[in-house]
């Protein structure tokens, strides 16, 4: 390795994960033109704006989980219909998102890549959003058969969100700049998570009642999506703001992308890459217990934990604001240990993985035992096993990116399909699993399921995850090219 670019590694660029890559070897990087532009720049407006689109899809996605308790709840206001919902009805509703997000996550990879990520989350999140607003008079007129709907549709509408999500970092976060970048983009989920639970209590108790849930969390999405009409840019050579010193910065980063060639997706390479498929499992083992936390907390809570509505919400929305505020101290501590060498990007994607994983493993193996009425205990161990999530950002979430940033989106989308089939089986098996929603019992069997998940993931993870780029991630124009390529000993460069 040279001296220049020995000094490119100090700034923070792992040059072994793209020394075999021809188009980073055909950009000749040097110290200059790696270093970052000061102040704040157009990328930063767009994490911002994906980390408020992510914010309210979250909010969208999970204001149910609160408002389905006081929507069954008879001793809430009388001013706004009850319904009578048994615990396996209520199940199947709060799955039924999932049933239309799993459709839409592949398409939605390969639309974001064809037609732009934009206008697919400009769409995504503004028929959410009206649809949230129509929530109450759906449910008041159609009971939970039409609400069921509404769901579905508006999952298949959400499906587009992480697949399109995705493809944007890929263009617009730095390579020394992924895991924070990505980080503050994705925090959105957690600070929607919990801005919508903590809310929802309090506008159930309130005047609005259970519609106001909706209400609100439909109007703050069609908000975003006029500011994201107007802000928000597919990638640095389509915006007509960002500077030129920005703009050469990102592309340099990411080895001067071809944007002339037409990425064809290698399918049969993706489907039967290790690294792929141990980031699959990781995916499917996080989503498995995050999404049984998220919809089944708060009757939990109201039924073991005794806790009434309002306070329901608001200890419900705890776990997620310490994920939150996590994701921001963990992120830097990541890209710092990978830009001073002190960890390898694939040691350091498999460390913070464990620590998202296995420490919540060992916090929900402890609830399993809290007695019921202890709800100080009870309370800390859920904050430590939904907080310390956090960390799988800096862990699988980012993967896509370092395996194959041409192909993130159709990646996420591919993993994030698998991964919610987890969403939609896993409060179906809670609603079998409690026949009893007050027997402290039959939640054990709940958290034990949830743990054990958690650990085989992330050992697969362990065993079989890469962070390098992968050969196949490079554009292939078409057949002929590929068996050219394929017919060319130079052409098999492997990397570990």
């Amino acid at each position: 390795m040279s001296d220049s670019e020995k000094k490119v590694n100090s700034k923070g660029i792992e040059m072994s994960s793209y020394g075999k890559d021809p188009a980073m070897e055909k950009a000749k990087i040097t110290e200059q033109t790696l270093k970052a532009p000061s102040g704040f720049g157009i990328r930063h407006v767009q994490t911002m704006l994906l980390f408020f689109g992510l914010t309210v899809a979250y909010a969208l996605r999970v204001n149910l989980s609160v408002a389905i308790v006081a929507m069954v709840d008879n001793s809430a206001n009388e001013d706004f219909e009850q319904f009578d919902w048994d615990e396996k009805t209520k199940s199947i509703i709060l799955s039924s998102f999932f049933w239309g997000y799993v459709v839409t996550q592949i398409p939605a990879g390969q639309l974001a890549q064809r037609v732009g990520a934009k206008i697919l989350l400009l769409f995504s999140l503004g028929i959410c959003s009206a649809l949230a607003v129509l929530t109450p008079v759906i449910a008041n007129s159609g009971g939970s058969k039409l609400l069921i709907v509404l769901r579905i549709v508006q999952g298949l509408a959400q499906g587009f969100i992480f697949p399109s999500t995705h493809t944007l970092l890929s263009k617009w976060a730095p390579v020394q700049e992924r895991g924070r970048l990505g980080t503050y983009c994705y925090a959105g989920a957690q600070f929607g998570t919990v801005v919508m639970l903590a809310a929802s209590g309090v506008l159930a108790s309130s005047s609005l009642g259970w519609p106001g849930i909706f209400y609100v969390s439909g109007a703050a999405g069609l908000i975003w999506t006029v500011m994201w009409f107007i802000f928000g840019g597919n990638s640095p050579v389509e915006h007509r703001t960002i500077s030129a010193e920005e703009r050469d910065f990102i592309e340099t980063s990411l080895g001067n992308q071809d944007h002339s060639k037409k990425i064809v997706t290698p399918w049969k390479a993706i489907f039967t890459s290790a690294p792929m498929i141990a980031l699959i499992i990781a995916h499917c083992s996080h989503n498995w217990g995050f999404w049984t936390l998220l919809t089944e907390m708060p009757t939990y809570m109201k039924n073991v934990l005794d806790l009434d509505i309002k306070s329901n919400a608001l200890l419900s929305s705890l776990p997620y604001l310490v994920m939150w505020i996590l994701s921001f101290i963990l992120s830097p501590i990541s890209d710092f240990l990978i830009n001073q060498q002190y960890l390898s990007r694939v040691t350091s994607r498999k460390l913070f993985n464990t620590i998202g994983l296995w420490i919540p493993m060992g916090a929900l193996l402890g609830l399993a035992f809290v007695p019921k009425g202890n709800t100080d205990m009870a309370v800390a161990l859920l904050v430590v096993a939904v907080g310390i999530n956090s960390a799988t950002y800096m862990g699988f979430q980012v993967n896509h990116i370092d395996l194959a940033p041409n192909h993130a989106g159709t990646m996420m989308g591919i993993t994030n399909c698998a991964a919610n089939i987890m969403s939609i089986i896993a409060p179906l098996i809670v609603g079998q699993v409690l026949e009893d929603a007050t027997d402290p019992v039959q939640w054990r069997t709940v958290f034990y399921i949830s743990a054990a998940i958690y650990f085989c993931g992330n050992l697969i993870f362990i065993i079989f995850g890469k962070a390098d780029v992968q050969t196949w991630n490079e554009p292939r124009s078409d057949k002929k090219h590929d068996d050219t390529e394929a017919a060319s000993p130079s052409n098999h460069n492997t990397t570990d």
